[in-house]
């Protein structure tokens, strides 16, 4: 049955999963830290994550370390080298994305390029903020050296914000809302700075739906004449920073929100993405089953089907060749 679901799969992969790991887990209740980001951890096995792969048709999964950011760079070493060991253990069914001690910046570019030469990441995840170090610093410029060298592709994911507002943060859990500001702020804060339009041998997966970007493009760009008359900000390369961003579909997903990504970006930088193991399986194999069938009766949408479900994830990964499709 397993096999003949992923042959009707035609290998979808999914490029928003999780590894929680036990050592993760350890060290997050050592310091008190399970419950940073609001909400407790799920229960996470690879063996349960490839069931569940199997019955919804998926051909291979993106595994990145859950929130929030470990301050051990020994946790961090151990998860990226266990992600290592899924991957070759279970071939063409994980690929995963290193972790990163940030914010540590020399000790990030040490485990990027141990990650990505020693252990084959399949490229890199970085928080949206570590510690109030956003994304779009400039100490970070020197790490975005090393991956820009390196043809890196790097998976974002919200964590929560700093400062953080407890009583918000209690009354709107971050997941319903601030997550996505918090995407939005780093890619923003990168696009300020043209991070992406210089180093541009990266690219990068933005979560959840591409957040609030359809709607803050348009008014930076409005307001960058004012910013640049006002000196605060300069010359910004949209395309080339537009260019570099992919987007996964995990959350929220529908026609309509694919449409007003597609005012920013182009089909052949839309990804499936699941967001397992936050979501139990239930609901994400009835996800995956609603995008399949819109994808297959939106005239607008259906000649990007396979683009989405797999193809443009093949070719951001390059495993077109390496990930043995199902027959």
């Amino acid at each position: 049955m397993a096999l003949a679901t992923m042959t009707m799969a035609q290998g979808v992969i999914d490029v928003h999963s999780h590894i929680i790991t036990t050592d993760f887990l350890s060290s997050l209740e050592n310091e008190g830290r399970l419950m940073e980001e609001g909400f407790p951890l799920p229960k996470y096995d690879a063996e349960a994550h490839l069931r569940w792969m199997d019955e919804s048709g998926i051909q291979t999964s993106v595994l990145t370390l859950a929130a929030p950011q470990p301050t051990s760079a020994l946790t961090i070493r151990k998860t990226n080298e266990t992600a290592a060991k899924m991957k070759k253990e279970h071939p063409g069914r994980f690929l995963f994305c290193a972790a990163l001690p940030l914010p540590d910046v020399g000790a990030a570019i040490r485990e990027a390029i141990y990650a990505l030469d020693t252990l084959k990441a399949d490229g890199i995840k970085l928080a949206t903020n570590v510690q109030g170090q956003y994304l779009g610093a400039p100490e970070l410029d020197t790490l975005f050296a090393v991956l820009n060298e390196r043809k890196a592709v790097v998976i974002l994911h919200p964590h929560r914000p700093y400062p953080v507002n407890s009583q918000v943060m209690q009354q709107t859990p971050l997941a319903m809302q601030e997550y996505l500001s918090e995407t939005t702020r780093a890619v923003s804060n990168m696009i300020s700075r043209n991070i992406l339009a210089r180093y541009g041998n990266i690219k990068v997966v933005v979560p959840h739906c591409g957040a609030y970007l359809p709607l803050a493009v348009p008014r930076m760009k409005s307001l960058v004449p004012v910013m640049q008359k006002n000196k605060m900000v300069g010359e910004i390369d949209w395309e080339t920073n537009l260019a570099a961003l992919y987007y996964d579909l995990a959350g929220a997903h529908s026609p309509e929100v694919i449409r007003m990504m597609l005012t920013i970006t182009t089909p052949d930088h839309l990804l499936y993405g699941s967001d397992y193991p936050y979501v139990t399986p239930q609901v994400l194999t009835a996800s995956l089953a609603r995008m399949k069938a819109y994808l297959n009766t939106e005239p607008d949408l259906s000649p990007f089907r396979e683009m989405i479900l797999h193809e443009n994830a093949e070719g951001l990964f390059g495993t077109s060749k390496t990930i043995p499709l199902a027959p």
